[in-house]
């Protein structure tokens, strides 16, 4: 049982600001689930986003930088985490918010170190032969995140840590399967080989962007497991502090509703990029707060 700690108070509030308009710059659908939640945990969850979204776009965005040199970049934040760590500040301006969260809520530094491994991991891997092979990314660049979500939403033992992974997992599958085109294009393929060659479908397939029964298959299956997922994280959201489920039970619809996006454009992806609108967003808002107001009242 982790002991009772403090409120959290900001000290740069400068760099928590930054961190904030670099959530809502590129997640709509995190940034509609942080708002969901108090105050408190709010900030502190765009300081962890606004460092995972800083190193992700150091690979996302080489900025005809060669792979060793942004590998080299990974490396000078990697040191950042660790200095941060030891003397508990940086001037770093996504260091700065994150590590004052990474101390007032006692996330070990094992976790960023890891999910800085994953990271570097998108420099050079772009195939993976199997699932297997294919979770280990998914871990450290998202359920990693998921478990460091938790430090900072409350949790009542660590038994919410598994849980809190196979959200993060899910969410990241959720996120290839509806960016398989665009990924394509990157050349990257976050579809397990060993799947593709058992439907028999192609890199020419996905380069030529042929829709066809094999490929939709293949997709079905990739589908059905994000939703397992899914499934399987769901009883983890009653292990975390009160205040904080309602938040991550949206987030965690809303992230599903892509899947279901995919199911009805026939698990195509090349018909666009599966997203929800705002009022189907704001749809799943309503009916979960009615929903925990009936689970209230019971």
């Amino acid at each position: 049982m982790k002991s009772p700690m403090p409120p959290f108070q900001i000290r740069n509030r400068s760099a928590f600001t930054y961190a904030q308009a670099v959530i809502e710059e590129y997640s709509r659908s995190f940034t509609i689930s942080s708002r969901l939640l108090p105050k408190r945990r709010r900030w502190a969850v765009c300081a962890l986003y606004g460092f995972c979204r800083y190193a992700h776009n150091l690979i996302e965005k080489p900025r005809m930088r060669t792979g060793d040199e942004v590998m080299d970049e990974l490396d000078i934040l990697k040191k950042e985490i660790l200095m941060a760590y030891r003397t508990g500040g940086s001037e770093h301006p996504v260091v700065m918010s994150f590590i004052e969260v990474a101390s007032h809520f006692r996330i070990p530094i094992e976790y960023p170190l890891e999910f800085l491994k994953g990271a570097g991991m998108d420099v050079d891997h772009h195939r993976y032969r199997t699932w297997q092979d294919l979770h280990v990314f998914c871990y450290r660049v998202a359920g990693i995140v998921g478990i460091m979500m938790a430090y900072i939403l409350g949790f009542k033992n660590e038994s919410a840590l598994p849980y809190a992974e196979k959200l993060g997992v899910a969410m990241q599958l959720t996120n290839m399967l509806r960016d398989v085109d665009n990924d394509r294009k990157r050349d990257r393929i976050y579809l397990p080989e060993d799947e593709m060659e058992q439907f028999s479908v192609t890199e020419d397939t996905l380069t030529r962007r042929q829709m066809n029964d094999a490929l939709r298959s293949l997709m079905r299956i990739q589908v059905e497991r994000a939703h397992r997922l899914y499934e399987e994280a769901e009883p983890g959201i009653a292990l975390l502090d009160r205040e904080s489920r309602f938040a991550i039970r949206c987030a965690s619809r809303i992230y599903r509703g892509i899947l279901y996006k995919i199911e009805a454009s026939g698990y195509d992806p090349f018909a666009g990029r599966a997203s929800l609108g705002r009022r189907e967003k704001a749809g799943i808002v309503l009916r979960e707060w009615m929903r925990s107001g009936r689970l209230s009242n019971r």
